[in-house]
């Protein structure tokens, strides 16, 4: 499927490419704390007049900064804020329970929140830090609120990587026997493989119900996620496991991207119409990816159907 942007792409003139499909619009994104691409994804699509903009975060102060921020350039957007810990599964049903009473349903739902590369934590849940809040977490917030983008025929959107190549679903050992197995990237690159499986089995079990899924990788640009890491060594373990698992990418410098580049696949995955007829798709440099850009069956649909199950058994409850 073509695409008329390219990897040079700006979110602001993406963003303006689908102002028809923003304005009037109600859309959730988790992760929205400044300094990141959700704080300047929704401050980008906040030009092209939405109806509501809701921002998740685990601290309200910092979302609140970034409705700040909208107001200051946008008055007449409305913002909502909504407290949302993705470590701790009892806060997400508070969090899912105050969406549901919301009198607007949700017409597009980002799920940017992410954890990358840390040491080794659990979340409140006991749950390996990265798999718990970038998957579970999301996975458990997107099912609890659901009906209100299937409502509207909605779309749900993760945010993944092209750092999915560093591990499949390690569906013996997600949790890296309890730590004494953990490798940063590979926990992340099988966080983001999740993202990207989730995108496919929301389509597959949704997708007759009108829902448009698709997950995506930004870039590589340097955000507060990557606090983790030192950025002159920072990368140095990652270019030694590409190596070792023969990635194409060893041979190659990292390209970074600015933010308004990095989050021109959000607005595209987030708006493009045509995206329905390939639903769980893959997306990069606003378009659709490639066979070659996907690796470790990421968007193989059995692989979905597994996961999904899988996370059903971590979380103790089935969706339906």
């Amino acid at each position: 499927m073509t695409s008329i942007f390219a990897k040079e792409s700006e979110a602001k003139d993406v963003a303006a490419h689908y102002a028809p499909q923003i304005a009037n619009k109600v859309i959730l994104t988790t992760g929205v704390s400044p300094g990141g691409l959700g704080a300047f994804f929704v401050e980008t699509i906040a030009a092209q007049k939405p109806k509501l903009l809701i921002l998740a975060g685990r601290d309200t102060t910092k979302t609140q900064e970034t409705a700040d921020a909208i107001a200051k350039a946008h008055p007449n957007v409305k913002t909502r804020n909504l407290k949302l810990d993705l470590s701790d599964q009892k806060q997400i049903w508070e969090a899912a329970k105050e969406v549901l009473g919301y009198e607007e349903n949700i017409d597009v739902l980002v799920n940017n929140a992410a954890v990358m590369a840390c040491p080794y934590s659990k979340t409140k849940d006991g749950l390996e830090m990265q798999f718990g809040t970038g998957h579970i977490g999301h996975f458990l917030f997107t099912n609890m609120i659901l009906k209100k983008v299937l409502e509207v025929k909605g779309r749900v959107i993760n945010v993944s990587s092209d750092g999915h190549r560093f591990s499949p679903i390690r569906f013996d050992d997600w949790g890296f026997s309890d730590g004494k197995t953990y490798d940063k990237w590979r926990a992340y690159g099988q966080t983001k493989t999740a993202n990207m499986l989730f995108s496919v089995a929301l389509a597959e079990r949704y997708g007759s119900q009108g829902l448009t899924a698709a997950s995506l990788h930004p870039g590589a640009i340097w955000t507060n996620l990557g606090r983790h890491l030192d950025k002159e060594v920072g990368f140095d373990d990652l270019l030694a496991l590409d190596k070792e698992l023969d990635n194409y990418e060893s041979k190659y410098e990292f390209q970074f991207k600015n933010f308004e580049q990095g989050t021109a696949t959000h607005v595209y995955a987030a708006f493009e119409p045509s995206i329905a007829e390939v639903n769980g798709a893959y997306c990069i440099d606003a378009r659709v990816g490639k066979p070659n850009e996907i690796r470790n069956n990421a968007t193989d649909k059995e692989q979905a159907a597994k996961l999904w199950k899988l996370s059903e058994e971590i979380l103790g409850q089935t969706f339906e």
